[in-house]
């Protein structure tokens, strides 16, 4: 048994080499077999060997699966059962590798071993008595090649690191299965432009086999299990030299002897399409080292004839088919030989026919059709085109009818239908005409060119053959108008609001609804509107409703300009008029819709007079007041009121001024005028007021109370505050200014007669002269009263007469008894008899009235009348002065 050593660095691809190859790669002068000197061939020093027994390897380094054992003196491993590819045994960090399996060779690395001069490997098959190889290597070789090996076979692979003693360092064992057998090659041919079949004999122990194909420096390979294999992935019309290898768990054969062998050409790659329905067009390009190709044709499913046709050229056209129809096509090539290539198969089916019997059902509420059409043989889908001008529509389905949405009003399109398969399309089918719907009128214009008539006009529409125009009115009522013509008419009512919509009609029906129109109609005009004049520059207009109006605008046009008042309600009051003015009234009603009806009547209205203006007023008498003021009416009567506590007075007239008589004295009024015509009556002017002169006291009454004084006294003076009374004599006057009733006048002298006078004096100072019947004082008091005593108890008073033709009369009173007497006119004494004594008297004489009537201030004397003999002697008189008069007392003693 033989063995080599291989150089350190030799790369492991060399596994694919024979031996014989790799011996002649090797280096010249490198030992290959250990010489008769090698001490690889001596074993080692027991002692060495014990010493390198004692050692165990680390457990790391120990594969998993081998069982460690000692055998003579070494540590060694039990390979297991099972064929592996290399087992190592690591002692000392000594080890060793396979990189490298053949049939008949293993090749072996290892490190260096620090002080080994050299290394022994022994190779002793397991399965195998008797066989087993020894080789040295010298310490500059780290790989070797162990040689001559039985193929597929395991071996036990010991090597040991030798010092320059020959003392093993160390060693360690692997196990490791060579190659099976290198198998032969019986045939190769292609069948296929891109592989080589290869047919061999089966080797024993293999496993699997490496078909290898190689064009040059390039080759493909290819494991299989069993003869035959094939190698795939080649280059067509390529010449290849094809080996095959054995495999096993130990590693690869070495290539057997070779075998050239060719693909066959390529198939032509076709491109088919369908041109027509009843053509089918093939085309491929050239096909390398192609003499000519051969190509045919047959229906899918089997039925009819087949078509074959050879060429040199590189497409061909297959005419005469069945529209629609899925054929089969298949092509190949052939060389200079005859030989075939590849061939290539395609379906394709031919383009299918148009479809007939088109028939288009028009919708003409959705504006769409549904087409329809017999099926055709071989056509997958359908598509509908339907066409007018620029625009196309389409639909696309499965089926023998397809819907177009959306159409146009007024429009006519073309439909036509073409049928698709996936050879491609047929020829459209003949357009069939489709008119549609006309679109709704536009352009719509409603106007009322007189009160009561509606025109409604509007364009004319493509296809449209005539129109109906519905008009409904807001309360239900409809009307409609049928006509070729683009305007009709219709009748309306004020403050309606008419619906207008227009439709055109055409044999395929009615058009779209367009836009709904509406029109308000003027509102109604308030005909019965009543004016009332509520004040000289105020008119209140009133009126029922109306239909349509939502505002009302009420004018009064007169002199005065124009006055408008607007309000929702059904009145209205226009004001800051002109009095005395007639004004044009109109009430005008407005819609938001339509504006204002402007033909609405209008009512002439005069508003009541001006109020007169009291310029003065002037007295012409005690009760009589002269009314004046400015006139500013055309015609209109004038009433003048005093209105006052007393009452109401009047007067009336048609100028400028007139009187009001009989007012009573002392009254104060308010004096106003008024103004009144068929229009109305004016406000009242403004009150001027009016006062009269206070009245006179109807009751004077003079009363003297003394001789010089007077007491004046009188009823009230209606409207009088303060009095002046005076009594006026030749001798004198006598005046007294009071806020009383009465006065006392002094200084009057009696006797004389007075003129009596009064003045009532009103708050304002207005007076008024009162005169009274004259009054006459009284007489003048006697003087120088006195007593004389006369015989049998009798006393004669004796006194001065002022006016010897007055009459007197004497009193005397006593506590025995009262006394009087009178004289005869022109005396001036009386006796008064049987008198008593021995009383005090009070004596009085007076003057009397031409009425009987006493005075009474006249002064007083007493007497004392004393009986003393029978003689009345004159005692000394003694004055008393009393409170309002003054009396002489004297003593008269009766003797």
């Amino acid at each position: 048994m033989a063995a080599s050593e291989i150089p350190t660095g030799e790369a492991p691809g060399d596994q694919g080499s024979s031996a014989e190859e790799r011996a002649a790669r090797r280096p010249s002068g490198e030992p290959g077999t250990p010489g008769p000197g090698s001490r690889a061939a001596r074993p080692a020093p027991r002692a060495v060997r014990g010493a390198v027994r004692g050692r165990n390897p680390p457990p790391s380094r120990v594969p998993r699966g081998v069982k460690l054992s000692r055998h003579c003196g070494s540590l060694i491993t039990a390979a297991p059962r099972f064929p592996v590819y290399s087992l190592y045994i690591f002692f000392l960090g000594f080890s060793v590798s396979v990189f490298d399996v053949t049939s008949r060779s293993i090749y072996l690395i290892w490190p260096k071993f620090s002080g080994a001069s050299s290394y022994r490997v022994t190779a002793t098959a397991v399965n195998t008595v008797g066989h087993s190889l020894l080789v040295h290597f010298s310490d500059g070789t780290l790989k070797g090649t162990l040689t001559s090996l039985i193929p597929n076979t395991i071996y036990a692979i010991q090597a040991e690191a030798i010092d320059k003693n020959g003392i093993i360092l160390a060693e360690t064992q692997i196990m490791q299965s060579t190659a099976p057998d290198i198998p032969v090659i019986d045939q190769a041919y292609s069948k296929l432009s891109n592989s080589i079949t290869v047919e061999w004999r089966a080797v024993p122990g293999a496993t699997s086999y490496l078909l290898t194909a190689q064009d040059g420096d390039s080759f493909i390979e290819t494991v299989v299990t069993n003869s035959p294999g094939t190698v795939t992935g080649l280059k067509p019309a390529t010449l290849y030299r094809i080996t095959i290898r054995s495999i096993n768990s130990g590693g690869k054969s070495q290539p057997s002897p070779f075998r050239k062998a060719k693909t066959v050409l390529a198939a032509p790659v076709l491109s088919v399409s369908s041109p027509s329905c009843d053509s089918i067009a093939v085309s491929w390009r050239a096909v390398y080292m192609a003499a000519g190709f051969s190509v045919s044709l047959m229906r899918s499913d089997g039925l009819g004839r087949m078509l074959k046709e050879n060429t040199t050229n590189t497409s061909l056209i297959f005419k005469n088919l069945d529209p629609g129809t899925l054929y089969t096509i298949k092509a190949y090539a052939w060389n200079v030989n005859g030989i075939p290539g590849d061939d290539f198969t395609y379906n394709q089916r031919t383009s299918p026919n148009a479809p007939a019997d088109v028939k288009v059902a028009f919708n003409s509420g959705a504006l769409r059709a549904i087409v329809s059409w017999m099926p055709t043989e071989g056509a997958l889908t359908y598509s509908v085109t339907a066409s007018s001008g620029l625009l196309k529509l389409k639909c696309n389905t499965s089926s023998a009818s397809c819907m177009v949405p959306s159409l146009q009003c007024g429009s006519e399109y073309y439909v036509s239908v073409t049928a698709y398969n996936d050879a491609g399309a047929s020829k459209p089918t003949d357009a069939v005409s489709l008119k549609t719907i006309p679109c709704a009128p536009v352009n719509i214009s409603i106007e009322e060119g007189e009160p009561g008539r509606l025109l409604v006009s509007w364009s004319h529409v493509n296809f449209g053959h005539y129109y109906v125009v519905f008009v409904k009115s807001d309360d239900g009522l409809e009307v409609h108008c049928n006509t070729s013509r683009t305007q009709c008419r219709f009748q309306s009512d004020c403050g309606f609001t008419y619906f207008i919509s227009i439709f055109a009609y055409n044999k395929a029906g009615q058009s779209p609804l367009g836009d709904v129109f509406n029109y308000t109609t003027a509102p109604c005009c308030p005909s019965d509107f009543r004016a009332v004049v509520a004040s000289s520059d105020t008119v209140r207009v009133t009126w029922a409703p109306v239909r349509g109006a939502e505002i009302y605008q009420t004018s009064a046009a007169g002199r005065g300009g124009l006055r408008l008042c607007n309000d929702t309600a059904t009145a209205c009051t226009l004001s800051a008029l002109q009095c005395d003015t007639r004004y044009s009234i109109t009430v005008y009603s407005f819609s938001e819709a339509r504006g204002s009806n402007t033909s609405c009547a209008s009512k002439d209205v005069a508003t009541a007079p001006c109020s007169p203006e009291i310029k003065s007023i002037s007295k012409e008498a005690l009760s009589v007041v002269s009314v004046h003021w400015q006139s500013n009416n055309e015609a209109a009567t004038y009433i003048v009121t005093a209105r006052g506590e007393a009452g109401l007075w009047h007067c009336t007239s048609s100028g400028n001024s007139c009187t009001l008589i009989n007012l009573p004295c002392g009254s104060a009024f308010s004096v106003s005028a008024i103004a009144r015509s068929p229009a109305g009556q004016s406000l009242p002017s403004y009150s001027v007021p009016l006062e009269t002169a206070p009245c006179c006291p109807k009751d004077l009454i003079l009363t003297q109370v003394t001789q010089s004084v007077t007491n004046v006294s009188w009823s009230v003076g209606m409207g009088a505050r303060t009095y002046v009374t005076a009594l006026e004599s030749p001798k004198g006057q006598a005046k007294c200014h009071t806020l009383q009733n009465y006065c006392l006048l002094g200084c009057i002298a009696c006797s004389t007669n007075y003129t009596v006078s009064l003045k009532a004096i009103s708050e304002t100072g207005l007076t008024s002269s009162c005169t009274y019947q004259g009054y006459s004082s009284s007489a003048c008091c006697p003087s120088g009263v006195k007593l004389y005593r006369l015989g049998n108890n009798g006393i004669r008073v004796y006194w001065r007469a002022s006016d010897e033709t007055m009459n007197y009369n004497t009193d005397l009173h006593g506590s025995k008894g009262n006394f009087t007497c009178t004289p005869s006119s022109g005396l001036s004494h009386c006796d008064i008899t049987e008198i008593p004594c021995g009383d005090v008297y009070t004596v009085v004489v007076s003057p009397v009235t031409d009425k009987g009537m006493k005075l009474t201030f006249c002064p007083k004397k007493i007497y004392s009348v004393t009986c003393s003999g029978s003689s009345v002697g004159m005692g000394k008189s003694t004055q008393y002065i009393h409170s309002k008069s003054m009396m002489f007392v004297k003593h008269v003693t009766i003797m």
